[in-house]
């Protein structure tokens, strides 16, 4: 197998067995102790016994050698509970508000006494601010008044019209009257165009802290009916405020009639909303049912959304619902698209014979027959999708079509292009002034490419923009273009806490936006960010392929590649240094041995998953700050999912109890616990707890003072020392912890791998119990994972 880095092992765990250190042979430590010596090669030797190769590590520590502990050479992982993907949507259901990335930008309070002219502050410097407003609202009413009197009595032709409305109306009466030919008014050249400005920015005042918004929950009476109607079919009343919620004020109503209704309520199963219908329906309640057929199908696509699918194959579909004792899937598919539960899409030749017979065979067809397959036609395959997704997808098409071909497409920055700070930012330079749609990958070094192409855009008088996927991402960006005002969130962005706002189109008020990180926007914020982008902006998507995906459904960045919609730049500038290397052959599938004299990458091999938190909470309490000089304060654990024995949750307890221990008096939380706030699903903020008072808990994020209310902290907060590959992604911390306990092997994957291993900047430690899994992962080629119908619909429109 293709080995991790060797080179000096840790110190030998309480249970390390002296009997195989003569088995196996043992690299000299570069300084240790005679005491220090044999205790270093007991580790090494044990995981070169069980026939790890990988079990040695690279760049060891010696001096922490002497304490016992082998906390010098530990990563983080995720535990084998999960991909990730699901697990990170289901725990981040909570409201939208972007309030915790905020950065800073100007309160519109500070304009509050202007009188709707730029200079409206200076003017009265006397007023105070409510003394403004007051006067502001008073020239308001006499506007009011002033237009109410004009407006009393009849209005002459023309007499009322001013400025271009005017000149329109006496060319009119001269071509009319003859005075003036009509050729007249068509010889002269159209005006130009003011060229669109920024506004200046208002003062910026000091900002309170932010409130996370709560959803609204729906009203008793409602809440109390559907709790009547749950009692009597058996459920828990804890799900009536969630029923209400989502189904409406006629929620009680829709339960009784659909029972299977509650099969659209998070963490509700097929098997319980078959429990609580035949509690409520009895006699009449069977497998067919078509209300349960329906409900199964659309259920179906809502947990394929989850692990990122947009849509899935109508044959996928039928076998699901046969599993789930539907004696007739055919029927039940079509019931659910005429009921409009589902939509239907064809990838195939336009022939609406084909498609029905794919998407229905009746009389039990032969299969071959009803695709085509069985007469020379192309065969046809059906998609079913939800219509959300569907929408977002085409709305996507079509806004990435309009930028290609709105674009400004002889526009020459060949000067800017010729300062570029490498080859690789000239050539991301002339085609962005080329084309109205681009697309640039590389790594983290490759990062610099797109910050050289804002500050080439600002230099000419464009309105450039740059929106990373996280704040890390925000601040690393706006320090290589050196503006901050050039970097927002994009999430920020579309919620227009960030950025410069809209024009008087209502479009972001950008000539050239690059969206960084773009293999983190799900499909249904890429329709947000298209739909957001007037004619003529140009839009760059940038980011590494290498990683894992979004969140949320869809690949709108694979898709953009694969249908190659657009030029496609790739970075010729490597990651630098040994965690460079090592990430650099995991994105081609191969695990090399790296040279780490620094001791960048180390391996500490562990037994089980016990040993594996253990040997985690070392690093990041002793052996990391002491030899590599890196606070626990930047030392971030990575680790495969939330659950399991050393998951998110278990790994959180230890570091907890290590790093700051406490009761957890304000739901579970203490003043200085690091902490993840999840806005939204797919957007992970990390911080620090402060306080927490009758308002809610007191977060510091990222410099941005937040408070969550007491009813949403349960939801979208969680402890963060240790995060899953998902939710680190789009952030790198000085030193990373990767787990990789021996229950995590299930859940690795090339992509995983390279995300995780790629987070660390200075460090990377390793906690490795996998065995030969890891290698595996990496060399398996990553697949077409999910399943969407964005590269199908930018084929067709370049087409």
């Amino acid at each position: 197998m293709t080995a991790l880095p060797r080179g000096e092992s840790p110190g030998p765990s309480a249970t390390d067995d002296d009997s195989v250190v003569a088995d196996a042979p043992v690299p000299a430590p570069a300084v240790t102790a005679p005491a220090e010596e044999a205790a270093a090669g007991t580790d090494e030797a044990t995981g070169e016994a069980t026939g790890d190769s990988t079990g040695e590590a690279t760049g060891g520590v010696a001096d922490d050698v002497a304490d016992g502990v082998a906390d010098d050479v530990a990563d983080g992982g995720e535990a084998a509970a999960g991909t990730g993907g699901s697990d990170e949507t289901a725990e981040a259901a909570d409201d939208a508000d972007t309030a915790a990335e905020t950065d800073g930008s100007a309160d519109a309070d500070t304009t509050a006494g202007t009188d709707g002219s730029a200079d409206g502050a200076a003017a009265v410097p006397v007023l105070s601010e409510a003394e403004a407003e007051l006067a502001a609202q008073r020239e308001l009413l006499e506007r009011i008044e002033k237009r109410k009197a004009e407006k009393d009595g009849p209005i002459p032709a023309g007499t009322k019209l001013s400025g271009p409305a005017a000149d329109l109306l006496a060319a009119v009466r001269a071509v009319e009257s003859g005075e003036k030919p009509g050729a007249a008014f068509f010889d002269s050249p159209a005006p130009a165009v003011p060229r669109r400005t920024v506004p200046a920015p208002a003062p910026v005042r000091e900002r309170a802290p932010e409130s996370a918004r709560s959803p609204q929950g729906a009203a008793p009476e409602v809440v109390s009916a559907v709790a009547a109607v749950l009692a009597a079919g058996g459920a828990p009343e804890s799900l009536a405020g969630p029923a209400a919620g989502t189904l409406g004020a006629q929620a009680a109503d829709a339960l009784r009639e659909d029972p299977w209704q509650l099969l659209f309520l998070p963490g509700v199963g097929p098997e319980q909303a078959d429990g609580f219908a035949r509690a409520l329906l009895g006699a009449e309640c069977g497998p067919d049912d078509e209300r349960r057929t329906a409900a199964l199908v659309g259920w179906l696509l809502e947990r394929a959304a989850l692990q990122g699918h947009t849509a899935l194959d109508a044959a996928e579909v039928r076998t699901a619902l046969a599993g789930r004792a539907v004696t007739d899937p055919e029927a039940a598919v079509q019931h659910a698209v005429a009921e409009g539960v589902v939509l239907v899409f064809q990838d195939g030749p336009e022939d609406e014979e084909a498609e029905e017979a794919a998407q229905a065979p009746e009389g039990g067809a032969d299969a071959d027959e009803d695709t085509g397959a069985g007469d020379g036609r192309e065969p046809v395959q059906v998609f079913l999708g939800l219509d959300r997704y569907a929408l977002a997808e085409e709305s996507l098409a079509d806004g990435l079509a309009r930028l290609v071909n709105a674009c400004e497409k002889d526009a020459d920055w060949s000067a800017a292009a010729s300062s570029a700070p490498s080859p690789s930012a000239a050539e991301l330079i002339r085609t962005a002034a080329a084309h109205g749609l681009v697309a640039h990958t590389g790594g983290e070094a490759a990062r610099a490419e797109p910050a050289a192409l804002i500050a080439a855009a600002s230099g000419l008088g464009l309105r450039a923009l740059g929106a990373a996927h996280s704040v890390d991402g925000r601040q690393r960006l706006s320090e290589a273009v050196g503006d901050p005002s050039a970097a927002v969130t994009l999430a920020g962005l579309l919620a227009g806490t960030e950025g410069p706002g809209r024009d008087e189109e209502g479009a972001v008020a950008v000539d050239l936006l690059v969206v960084l990180d773009a293999p983190q926007v799900d499909v249904e914020t890429g329709a947000m960010l298209v739909e957001a982008l007037a004619d003529g902006t140009r839009l760059v998507l940038s980011g590494d392929p290498g990683v894992l995906g979004s969140a949320g459904a869809g690949r709108v960045f694979a898709d953009v590649l694969a249908a190659r919609a657009c030029p496609q730049v790739v970075s010729r500038t490597p990651d630098p240094g040994p965690i460079g290397e090592l990430v650099s052959g995991i994105g081609v599938g191969e695990l090399n041995q790296v040279a780490a004299p620094g001791r960048e990458v180390v391996i500490v091999p562990v037994r089980d998953a016990g040993e594996a938190v253990h040997r985690t909470v070392q690093l990041v309490a002793d052996s990391v700050p002491r030899a590599i000089g890196v606070p626990s304060s930047d030392t971030q654990v990575i680790t495969v999912g939330h659950g399991g024995s050393a998951g998110t949750r278990a790994l959180n307890e230890a570091l907890k109890q290590r790093l700051n221990p406490g009761p957890g008096r304000f739901g579970g939380f203490d003043p200085g616990d690091r902490i993840a706030h999840v806005p939204a699903p797919g957007r992970t903020v990390p911080g620090v707890v402060v306080s927490a008072d009758a308002e809610g808990l007191h977060l510091d994020c990222a410099g941005t003072p937040l408070v969550v209310p007491q009813e949403r902290v349960e939801a979208s907060v969680r402890h963060a020392w240790a995060l899953s590959a998902h939710q680190a992604a789009g952030m790198r911390w000085p030193a990373v912890v990767v787990v990789l306990p021996g229950d995590a092997a299930q859940g690795l994957s090339r992509p995983w791998v390279y995300t995780a291993f790629s987070r660390g900047v200075r460090h990377l430690s390793v906690v490795h119990g996998v065995d030969q899994a890891l290698p595996r992962a990496v060399a398996q080629s990553p697949s077409q994972d999910r399943t969407t119908r964005l590269r199908t619909l930018l084929e067709a429109a370049d087409g």
